[in-house]
């Protein structure tokens, strides 16, 4: 198998496609998404125009000939103190009944983006576990489950984070920017065009030190998908771990990976951490400008009223604050969303990763074979299967599925110029038993793999009835076949919930009379519940033989016309194998039957034994037959040669 154990290395991401294509998952919630925009913009008025109001605050006011104006400080000492009062209770009302309604808008809008960043975040989850499930084995042969599993909790957070976050704070951030600006014009365009050279300032460091940090965010997001399959992979091997004293060298090596991890995550939040403090900095700088400028501004003999600066370059000093504080939130957020666009284009990777091609158009029906032979397509299950083969010309017919499986001429690599099987041609006739025996890699496995077309070959052909298994649906196929793994995998549930897997329509007497066929039945009655008993983290309340009985039990519910054993008993004792093998037997009476197994004496009874090395068929024969060649499989019987 190809061990390269990642879907590509990561390269300099595209930020307006990847952040496009998120967004583009907002577009069901468009109606919430402007009724947000609506609360930010509501938001950022009211937030503009209670430090517009300290102006006529801090100004004051007059009267000439009744009617109310603005003239300045001054105005206010020929008030009287009740008038004042007036006043000032009226503008603070006001003041205060602005904010109080940007605090009521800020609430809504947080509960509404609550609301779209979870269910976007559980629709783009939910479309990346439906995608996985019709990806190629090819992909998960080549990939650590940790890596896989990073994709959905890591990289998707990141991009929780940039919906529910980034993209409020931007919208808002880019209207108060614009909004302060605005009023800051109205106020003073002096003062106005100054702060547009202190903002440019300002931006360019955001632009400088953000570029720095977004490739070194994208290497992060790769070194945890790392970190997470080194951390999956030990924790399921940590019984070979300790078995071989090999923690020490585990740690060794856990360190190395984390320490690239420290290193790149170091760099990327180095650059990060440091743009709030120079911002920051750079606010109090510009505070300070506003102040001397206005100041100048105010005593310049060209000024008609000196005193009416003293609320303008108040309020100038707040805007810097509005304005400043906006722009410190924006490269805080760019960080978050370099890491969003980081895991996003690696989530998309998985996305873009080609799904199973499937072109069959061949389908396995349920049918009645009356004694003439003749076919009839039904919709109950009878126990007789056939291929419905639909023809160009419009005709349809139906193929008894009686297991004959036949190789022709198949050359196979996993990789391109890597070659596992050459020119290989076998048949299996209906109800044979076909074994394979042969060193690690000599391609037994390899060959099942072709039968459930795992991989499709690219050289030869391979027919089930006489039907090239490339014109059979994929679903079709492997519904017709049943495997049994060395490495067994049960799911959280219980023991019936397990054996029912099989098929998921079966009922629990169909399932406890697997069970019994594959002699789990004995043991499975014992345990604490039954068959109601509940199976976690794979069973590991089982010993390996009972996962492999019900792992059988689980194939024997599926009725299935062909069997794949791949070393079923290779985990067991030799009790326990017997035990499988009696029940084996009763299963495959009548069903073409292909099992691979490092022990021979479980092969004894097969039809064809094919012996293999090197990707090539060098004997075939039933035992008798090998026995007397005197050749490898001799040798491999008699412990002349041992399978490696």
């Amino acid at each position: 198998m190809p061990g390269n154990k990642n879907l590509g290395t990561p390269r300099p991401k595209n930020l307006k496609n990847t952040v496009g294509r998120l967004i583009g998952y907002l577009k069901p919630y468009r109606g919430r998404m402007i009724l947000v925009i609506a609360f930010i913009l509501i938001q950022c008025v009211c937030n503009i125009l209670a430090t517009s109001l300290l102006t006529p605050l801090l100004n004051g006011l007059s009267t000439k000939d009744g009617n109310v104006q603005l003239t300045g400080i001054a105005a206010l000492d020929r008030l009287a103190l009740t008038d004042k009062l007036s006043y000032l209770y009226i503008m603070v009302g006001i003041i205060i009944g602005v904010y109080v309604i940007s605090l009521s808008v800020n609430y809504a809008l947080n509960r509404i983006m609550v609301g779209v960043s979870t269910s976007t975040i559980k629709n783009l989850r939910n479309s990346l576990f439906q995608h996985m499930q019709r990806l190629p084995i090819r992909v998960f042969d080549n990939t650590t489950h940790g890596e896989l599993m990073t994709r959905y909790t890591n990289d998707v957070d990141t991009m929780n984070e940039f919906i529910a976050r980034c993209i409020p704070q931007f919208i808002s951030s880019a209207i108060t920017i614009l909004g302060v600006f605005t009023a800051m014009f109205i106020l003073s365009w002096k003062l106005a065009l100054v702060m547009v050279g202190m903002l440019a300032i300002m931006l360019l460091v955001v632009k400088v030190l953000g570029g720095k940090s977004k490739n070194n965010f994208v290497a992060q997001q790769n070194a945890v998908g790392k970190l997470n399959g080194y951390i999956e992979e030990l924790t399921e091997g940590q019984k070979v771990v300790k078995a071989f004293n090999h923690e020490a060298i585990a740690a060794a090596e856990f360190d190395k990976i984390n320490t690239h991890w420290q290193k790149v995550s170091g760099k990327a939040n180095s650059y990060a951490n440091i743009m709030g403090p120079i911002l920051n900095n750079l606010s109090h700088f510009f505070y300070a400008g506003i102040a001397i400028i206005g100041a100048l501004i105010a005593i310049s003999p060209t000024t008609t009223n000196p005193l009416s600066y003293v609320g303008i370059v108040a309020a100038f000093l707040l805007y810097i604050r509005n304005i400043t504080m906006p722009i410190q939130q924006i490269s805080q957020q760019i960080n978050l969303m370099f890491m969003a666009v980081a895991g996003g284009e690696r989530v998309f990777q998985l996305l873009d990763t080609p799904v199973e091609s499937d072109e069959g158009y061949v389908t396995l029906v349920n049918a009645i074979i009356d004694k003439d032979g003749n076919i009839t397509e039904t919709a109950q299950r009878t126990g007789h299967w056939a291929w419905k083969h639909p023809h160009h010309d419009g005709t349809t017919t139906y193929t008894e599925l009686r297991g004959d499986v036949r190789f022709e001429d198949v050359t196979f690599g996993y990789e391109e110029n890597k070659t596992v099987l050459y020119n290989v041609s076998l048949y299996a006739k209906p109800g044979q038993k076909i074994a394979f025996v042969g060193s690690t890699g000599a391609g037994k496995t390899t060959i099942t793999n072709l039968i459930n077309r795992f991989y499709d070959v690219p050289d030869g052909k391979i027919r089930f009835d006489g039907i090239n298994i490339n014109k059979i649906k994929k679903a079709d196929l492997r519904r017709s076949l049943g495997m049994v793994l060395q490495d067994t995998h049960l799911f959280t549930g219980t023991v019936m919930d397990n054996i029912r897997y099989g098929r998921l329509d079966a009922t629990d007497e169909e399932c406890v009379q697997a069970a019994k066929t594959a002699n789990a039945h004995q043991f499975i009655k014992h345990l604490p519940d039954g068959y109601n008993t509940l199976l976690t983290r794979d069973g590991e309340n089982l010993s390996q033989g009972q996962r492999q009985l019900i792992a059988i039990a689980r194939a024997a519910v599926a009725d299935p016309p062909v069997l794949i054993l791949d070393e079923a008993t290779s985990s067991i004792d030799t009790r326990t194998e017997w035990l499988i093998e009696k029940g084996m037997d009763a299963l495959m009476e009548g069903r073409t039957t292909f099992v691979i197994a490092h022990r021979l004496s479980t092969v004894r009874n097969s039809d064809a034994i094919m012996v293999l090395e090197h990707g090539r068929i060098i004997e075939r024969g039933d035992h008798d037959d090998l026995i007397a060649q005197k050749g490898k499989y001799y040798q491999l019987y008699t412990g002349m040669f041992e399978l490696s």
